[in-house]
This record gives C-alpha cells, structure tokens and sequence, in this order.
C-alpha cells in the first residue's frame, strides 16, 4: 500500500488529508486510471480511522472525477481523473511551504531548524532519496 498518513491536529478534517493524498498521487502518476485504491476497511485500519471518514473521502473523489467505483470490486482511479498541472502543483506546494514556515516561526524555529526536520521526514519517507538538502545540511552541521 502507498504511504498514507494523517494528522489529526492539523486543523484539515482527515476525509481531505485523505482526499487531497489520493489527488497527489493521482496527479504524480504514481496512481493511474484503473489503478485500485485500498479497500474501506484495508485504509481505515491503516490510518487508525473511522470506515465511515473512508467513505466520505471515497465519495466525494468520485463525486469530483477522480476515482469511480465498480460494484463488488472496490475503488478504482479514474480513465477522467483530472491532473494538476505544474503551476497548481507549485502553488499546492508553496501553501504547504507557507504554513510550514509560518508555523515554525510562530513557535521560533530558525529556518535550519525547518531544513532540518523536512530533510528528516523526507528520509523517514524515502530513505533512498538523496537530496541538495541533506548536503547542505551536512555542511551547515559541521560548521557549528
């Protein structure tokens, strides 16, 4: 299963932590038109959720085009599925920097510090990624 992860002190209901994951993977490619998605009990359990926060999620995809369901079979991407494009995917990623940085400031993280922890996660999530981040960092660590 991809990775799914939500974060229920976010502020963002967790249906549309789900939604907009499923809209960013379609969007990447990584899930395809006729590609499966989880089962509503296979996700939920995953995510220590609700069923019903699943198929909430699930409805309002297929609502929106994204996915579509096929009776007795489950949920599958749609041949429809709209793409993001590369500005909306910048500006997708340009809010999530904002609140990321506005937060970290709010609570008086250093802009290392924030480097920092994205270069962490980004590790804990791909541990063969190898990025200028990590480099960087690398350089910056020696030097205090």
């Amino acid at each position: 299963m991809l990775p799914f992860q939500v974060d229920s002190h976010s502020g963002v209901p967790v249906y549309r932590q789900i939604m907009d994951q499923i809209k960013y993977y379609v969007s990447s490619g990584v899930m395809f038109p006729e590609c499966k998605l989880p089962s509503i009990r296979e996700l939920a359990q995953f995510l220590t959720v609700n069923p019903s926060t699943i198929i909430k999620a699930y409805k309002e995809l297929e609502h929106e085009g994204v996915i579509e369901s096929l009776k007795g079979k489950g949920f599958f991407v749609s041949e429809s599925a709209p793409k993001m494009t590369d500005d909306e995917r910048r500006e997708a990623l340009r809010r999530m920097a904002r609140r990321m940085l506005s937060e970290a400031h709010q609570m008086g993280a250093s802009e290392i510090d924030v480097l920092q922890a994205l270069d962490e996660e980004r590790l804990a999530i791909n541990p063969n990624s190898d990025l200028i981040v990590s480099l960087v960092l690398r350089g910056i660590r020696r030097d205090r």
